[in-house]
């Protein structure tokens, strides 16, 4: 196997999906592929998505998760970001988030160089940008991730789990009231144009202005 994952090369924006792989076959691609690597990947069902994101999914995905960390900050909230950790459950599914917060649960955490999900919490909130990859809303659930993000097309999407399943809702649950739907898709358009340091400079005086 780890001869064929040498010869298995994915272009940006695509993606394979291999078939049949055993938990311990997807334990040891885990192994084989390394922790420094641009792919991201999924499985569920014994079948195995490897993904190698575009230019514009990464610009998208850091400014976000910066226009995040901002709020956090500004607010005062501890919080912990793991990027893409590779999240394991019991032995039939994982994936690799795009980004991933730990803010409620941070100081269970805190401190920790490895997640084991047997005995610590989920992220608090996840964040999925959707170009050219798929979310696996049933992988987050199984893995109990309670807020998860999805920006797609311009349009973020906030779901929260409740009772096993996701549901779609106009307000984020850790950040009530920030009106994030619209604004967060407005400040990353406006990054495009004025570039990443001026509009962080200008959301944080937005959200000071909103707390004043």
């Amino acid at each position: 196997m780890l001869l064929e994952l040498k010869r298995i090369q994915v272009p940006p924006g695509q993606h394979i999906i291999l078939r049949d792989i055993s938990w311990q076959e997807f334990e040891q691609i885990l192994t084989d592929l390394g922790e420094h690597r641009a792919a991201r990947i999924a499985y569920k069902d014994q079948c195995l998505e490897i993904m190698t994101p575009l230019a514009e999914h990464e610009d998208n995905k850091e400014i976000i998760s910066d226009l995040i960390k901002v709020l956090l900050e500004e607010l005062d909230m501890e919080f912990r970001c793991l990027g893409s950790t590779t999240f394991r459950k019991e032995t039939s599914q994982g994936l690799e988030p795009d980004q991933c917060f730990y803010i409620k649960n941070e100081a269970k955490i805190r401190g920790k160089s490895r997640i084991d999900l047997s005995i610590d919490p989920p992220p608090d909130l996840a964040l999925e940008i959707d170009i050219t990859s798929r979310t696996y809303p049933d992988i987050y659930a199984a893995l109990g991730v309670p807020e998860l993000w999805r920006f797609e097309r311009n349009t973020l999407q906030i779901n929260v789990l409740i009772n096993g399943q996701y549901q779609s809702i106009s307000d984020s649950q850790i950040f009530a009231g920030w009106n994030l739907i619209q604004v967060i898709p407005q400040f990353l358009a406006d990054s495009k144009v004025e570039g990443r340091t001026t509009i962080l400079r200008k959301f944080r005086r937005w959200v000071q202005q909103q707390r004043s």
